[in-house]
């Protein structure tokens, strides 16, 4: 409720701030980064917590269809871009030690998910049109098949939290080269075969998705439980991390479980107009 009656506030006065002004000419930037996916399957692992007779497991990889096309941008939201949401009073403004001015060719850093929500809200009002953060599960799928998030392997002995223990914390120290937190310019990690940038930079996207956490009672089994916390949001980069929603900075140990990201950012979905439409 909290988060909706933000992004609900935020986008009124958006709204009234901008109705009286020309948007081509912001719709027309925004529509540049722009990249089609085209629906199909992805094959991934689910975000959340997973337990088996109270011990961490690894998930098991599910297939999920996407079952529209949609557009995601090709890069993430600029420092100008979020700053003329802030001159706009749309977003608010990053914290002194997050601000890193108003460059074209860099990634804005230092934003929370409910920034995020403000931001999209407040573009979508501009352009007439409707942008809105990915789920994970978008996110994962224009990711492309050459992003392989890594995970304890499924032949560690779930029965020895020892095992484990050692298997996470091996992953964990081959994750702290990826925890620069030195942004660069757009395009510095690559382009993947949809032609979106940066999938694996130093910037986590935040998403949409909620940190879950299932219960399963034995190998196989339907979940006892499945809690919900949307308080908590799944952020996508390197590699998946959940971070409360009102966090800028996840180096200040906001992160639940594992490394870290080094900075959080922005990356909008264009939902396209309905075949029906």
């Amino acid at each position: 409720m909290r988060a909706f009656l933000f992004l609900l506030t935020t986008a009124i006065a958006a709204f009234s701030l901008t109705a009286s002004h020309s948007s081509p000419d912001i719709e027309r930037a925004a529509a540049a980064t722009l990249v089609t996916i085209k629906a199909g399957v992805l094959r991934y692992y689910p975000p959340g917590e997973f337990l088996q007779d109270g011990r961490p497991v690894t998930p098991t990889p599910v297939n999920v269809r996407i079952e529209r096309d949609f557009q995601i941008m090709r890069r993430q939201v600029s420092q100008a871009e979020y700053a003329a949401c802030v001159s706009a009073g749309a977003c608010q403004a990053l914290d002194a030690v997050q601000r890193g001015g108003a460059a074209r060719d860099l990634p804005v850093a230092g934003v929370n998910w409910l920034d995020a929500q403000a931001y999209a809200g407040w573009l979508s009002a501009r352009s007439g049109q409707i942008y809105r953060l990915p789920t994970y599960a978008e996110w994962a799928y224009a990711a492309g098949p050459e992003f392989v998030e890594e995970f304890v392997a499924d032949t560690v002995d779930g029965s020895d939290p020892a095992q484990r223990w050692l298997a996470e914390y091996e992953l964990k120290s081959r994750r702290k080269q990826d925890s620069g937190a030195q942004l660069c310019t757009f395009g510095s990690f690559g382009v993947n075969g949809y032609g979106v940038l940066d999938m694996q930079g130093n910037v986590w996207d935040w998403t949409d998705s909620c940190h879950t956490r299932e219960h399963y009672g034995g190998q196989g089994a339907e979940p006892i439980s499945i809690g919900r916390n949307c308080g908590v949001r799944v952020v996508a980069g390197v590699h998946r991390s959940y971070i409360p929603d009102f966090i800028r900075d996840p180096k200040g140990g906001a992160c639940s479980v594992g490394m870290p990201p080094s900075n959080l950012g922005i990356r909008l979905i264009r939902d396209m107009p309905s075949p029906l439409a």
